[in-house]
């Protein structure tokens, strides 16, 4: 098996993205007035989630879909362990002189459901990103990069939201149920625009570690179940 120089530190980057995007995003919901669109609210989690697609892209690009797929993997254990971690720290009883429970219960104290649904839709999101990339760049001979990252993005960040938002919030009421469809087209189109605006610095980074790394994986003979850990 190849060894790669820097293969460990884009994974750790993936998941030190991933995992702040579920402690520190949820919790803020944030309003800006746009010149052209007016007031737009959103999660500020929005602002980790195509940075993490732009990993994803550039592990499947470069290192191909069989490690990105234990990169994904990886992650998802780790967003389950902070999960985990989080409810238990919540569930803690205070002592007597801490004042600060309720603000942490705010901060941290996801709803198991919400915990959940971002986990699953997390784990499918991911591996359809990947699988995508992975076939276009068969498909294009390694061309047009800007064309796979965003398609791939457009159909990972598609199962995303679809998946997200209706089993999170779905008859919770936290969200109404007819304002759904506008949170998760607006979430959608502000993922994908993000991930547009990045490709230039996805071009660089593709570039330098496919340099750096001596290598270009097509995975023309790789196997893509994403029930397995094997390279």
């Amino acid at each position: 098996m190849k060894s790669f120089r820097y293969y460990e530190f884009v994974m750790v980057a993936f998941v030190t993205i991933l995992v702040c995007s579920n402690l520190i995003g949820p919790a803020k919901i944030a309003q800006v007035d746009f010149p052209v669109f007016g007031v737009v609210a959103f999660g500020a989690g929005v602002l980790f989630f195509p940075i993490s697609y732009v990993f994803g892209d550039v592990l499947t690009e470069v290192y191909g879909y069989a490690r990105s797929r234990r990169v994904i993997w990886a992650g998802f254990a780790a967003l389950a362990f902070a999960s985990f971690m989080a409810w238990a720290v919540v569930a803690l009883p205070p002592a007597p002189f801490w004042k600060n429970q309720a603000a942490y219960e705010v901060a941290f104290g996801q709803a198991w459901r919400i915990a959940a649904a971002s986990m699953f839709a997390y784990f499918c999101g991911e591996f359809v990103n990947s699988f995508v990339l992975a076939k276009m760049k068969i498909a294009t001979a390694g061309r047009w990069l800007w064309m796979r990252t965003i398609g791939s993005t457009i159909f990972g960040e598609g199962v995303d939201s679809l998946l997200f938002y209706p089993l999170a919030f779905y008859g919770t009421g936290i969200i109404p149920d007819d304002k759904l469809p506008l949170v998760m087209l607006t979430q959608f189109v502000t993922k994908v625009a993000v991930e547009i605006l990045f490709t230039p610095l996805t071009y660089a980074l593709v570039g330098w570690l496919k340099r750096a790394e001596g290598v270009d994986h097509y995975d023309r003979d790789t196997k893509f179940t994403p029930f397995t850990l094997k390279v």
